[in-house]
C-alpha cells in the first residue's frame, strides 16, 4: 500500500529513542497516522509542529497497518504562532476538533476549510477572518459527524427569511418573529452563518461559537465522556477580549 498527499499536522507523540507517530489531517485520505521513522530529529522535530502542511507519502505492506510516513514541508506556519497565544489556542483546538472525525474517513471540505484557518491564525491582521472561517468549520464539523443542524427555514412557519434564532432541543432554526417570546431559551443564529458575505462581529462569532460548542457537546463529546478542549475556550476568551 503506498500513497500521496497534502496533510495539515494535527499531532504527533514519541515514539521509541528517535521516532514519533504522526497524526495528519489529509486532503483525500481523512485523518491518518503514522510512523515518522528520525522524527525527533533536529531537522524534522520544527516541521512536525501542529499547523504545519506538508507533502506526505504512507507506505504499509497491509492497508490496515500503522504503516511509514515520510514528510516534506509545503507550508512552515508554527513559528509564526509562538508568539501569539491566541493563534495557539486556536490551532490547538483546531487539531483536537479534527481529532473528533473518524479515522482514514476523506473529508476534503474540512480539510480545505482547516488548512485555510492555519495559514490564517498566525497573522494578526486575519485573526477575525480565521475566527469567522473557525466557526464555520465546527458547523460543517457537526454535518460531517451525521449531526447536521436544519437551517434553512423556520421550524414552525417554513419561512426562509429573518432567521434568528436555533431551537437546542430540535436543531432547527427559527424566524425572528416566531422566536421572540422564547428568546432567552433558544440560541442565537449569527447572520454571518447563513451568508457568505456577511462580515462577522464580536459578538456575532462568540454567539456562533456557543452555538456550535452546544450541539458539539451534546451529541459527539458527551457520549464519548469528554469535553470541548480548554484551548477552544482561551481562543474564544481572546476574541471576547479583542470586542
Amino acid at each position: 500500500m503506498d500513497w500521496r498527499d497534502d496533510g495539515l499536522i494535527i499531532g504527533a507523540r514519541r515514539h521509541g529513542e528517535t521516532s514519533v507517530i504522526l497524526e495528519l489531517m489529509t486532503r483525500g485520505h481523512g485523518r491518518h497516522l503514522g510512523l515518522v521513522r528520525g522524527g525527533r530529529s533536529r531537522r524534522l522535530r520544527p516541521v512536525l509542529q501542529p499547523g504545519n502542511l506538508v507533502a506526505a507519502q504512507w507506505r504499509a505492506r497491509l492497508e490496515d497497518h500503522l504503516g511509514a510516513l515520510t514528510v516534506e514541508p509545503l507550508a512552515a506556519r508554527a513559528a509564526h504562532l509562538l508568539d501569539r497565544a491566541a493563534a495557539l489556542n486556536g490551532v490547538a483546538s483546531l487539531c483536537a476538533l479534527l481529532r473528533l472525525l473518524p479515522e482514514r474517513d476523506p473529508h476534503e471540505d474540512l480539510f480545505e476549510m482547516a488548512d485555510a484557518i492555519a495559514a490564517r491564525l498566525g497573522d494578526i491582521r486575519e485573526f477575525e477572518i480565521a475566527a469567522t472561517m473557525m466557526a464555520r468549520f465546527e458547523l460543517a464539523l457537526l454535518g460531517a459527524l451525521g449531526f447536521g443542524l436544519d437551517l434553512n427555514a423556520c421550524a414552525l412557519t417554513g419561512a426562509q427569511d429573518d432567521l434568528a434564532y436555533v431551537s437546542p432541543k430540535s436543531g432547527r432554526a427559527v424566524s425572528r418573529a416566531v422566536g421572540a417570546p422564547w428568546r432567552d431559551k433558544l440560541l442565537p443564529y449569527p447572520d454571518f452563518l447563513q451568508h457568505e458575505s456577511v462580515a462577522a462581529a464580536q459578538g456575532d462569532l462568540i454567539a456562533a461559537f456557543r452555538l456550535t460548542g452546544y450541539f458539539l457537546t451534546r451529541h459527539v463529546l458527551n457520549p464519548r465522556g469528554v469535553t470541548l478542549p480548554a484551548a477552544r475556550d482561551l481562543y474564544i476568551d481572546a476574541l471576547a477580549r479583542a470586542a
